[in-house]
């Protein structure tokens, strides 16, 4: 545990850094953490905080700079967080409109990116499995089938069977029929499940067909991953923290098109309450290693359904980005439980 000098110098060393981008020395401390200290004490205390490794010297420097570590610790336990003004809420929720959910979520990546001058994303809600209204089997030629399936929002999805044999029109009418009087209003996943054991009771020429349906019907419906909107990476081109090292910001624009890696590490922020702060290394993806994850999830109608974030380098100013994320988060909610 850190005396309270120690937590204020460290503070002070953190705040400044945030807002020069320069390596602080002692003479800034004394002179902004409001502390009757020499010179001397205040780098002792700070070589003291070196050796813990809350901060480090760049080569290049006397002054210090705070570590991921440093950063925990200030965000977890010396950050003051800055309430947003009430016409910055306003501002907010007047820019979430509640109409169509696509347009909520795209909104809101953008706003946080506005608000924030880093990337903000928002990952979209889950899609349910659709349930199925029709199907239908059309011959196209020998040993290959068209598999029309209609979903119940309207939705038409085509899909070609090759299969082992010719079937008549007659027996793709018979399979078509099965499938409409047995598993309407059911997602392909339950048809697996109802059919497991019926299949086996149907003719063995029949099973075939009707298995590869259900295999095919379940790939063209389960299009279910989490996806996100990602605006303002642009914004990072402009960061001094990321403009020296392209070698890196390659690697992160190669993270936001490959979004899986990064829909996970959002998505962990389902799993707990309030705003989230992934710092650094923290996030365990390589291309972050410089930066910082804020995050939080948002709910319809009670359930966390996804989350919205900033991404920026660890030099941000967490005590403005977080209450941004948490606000949006919140509105987010508020709009989409009323759409």
């Amino acid at each position: 545990m850190l005396d309270a000098r120690a937590q204020t110098l460290l503070k002070t060393l953190i705040e400044r850094y945030i807002a020069e981008g320069q390596p602080i020395g002692s003479r800034t401390l004394s002179k902004y953490s409001g502390l009757e200290l020499s010179p001397a004490s205040i780098r002792n205390v700070m070589s003291d905080l070196e050796e813990m490794g809350f901060i480090t010297s760049p080569h290049t420097s006397a002054g210090r700079v705070p570590t991921p570590l440093g950063y925990r610790l200030f965000v977890d336990t010396l950050l003051t967080v800055q309430p947003l003004a009430r016409q910055e809420i306003s501002d907010i929720k007047g820019a979430i409109q509640p109409n169509q959910p696509q347009r909520i979520i795209s909104q809101a990546s953008q706003l946080l990116s506005e608000l924030t001058h880093f990337a903000g994303v928002v990952v979209a809600p889950r899609r349910q499995q659709p349930r199925i209204k029709q199907v239908e089997f059309i011959n196209i030629s020998d040993k290959r089938i068209l598999l029309i399936i209609v979903t119940a929002d309207g939705e038409v999805q085509n899909r070609i069977l090759f299969t082992q044999r010719n079937y008549t029109p007659s027996e793709l009418v018979e399979a078509a029929n099965y499938f409409n009087q047995n598993c309407i209003g059911l997602d392909f996943e339950q048809m697996r499940a109802r059919l497991q054991d019926e299949l086996r009771q149907l003719r063995t020429d029949m099973t075939e067909l009707m298995a590869a349906a259900v295999e095919a019907g379940q790939e063209a419906t389960s299009d279910t991953s989490a996806q996100y909107v990602i605006s303002g990476e642009r914004n990072l081109l402009d960061v001094e923290d990321f403009s020296s090292n392209m070698s890196r910001l390659r690697q992160l624009f190669d993270l936001f098109e490959h979004k899986t890696t990064l829909s996970q590490l959002l998505e962990l922020s389902n799993r707990a309450e309030g705003v989230q702060v992934f710092i650094g290394g923290e996030s365990g993806i390589a291309p972050l290693d410089e930066c910082s994850v804020v995050a939080a999830p948002y709910e319809v109608d009670g359930q966390v359904v996804g989350t919205v974030g900033v991404i920026g380098p660890t030099r941000m100013a967490y005590e403005r980005v977080i209450p941004i994320v948490d606000v949006t988060a919140k509105l987010i909610s508020s709009a989409l439980s009323a759409s």
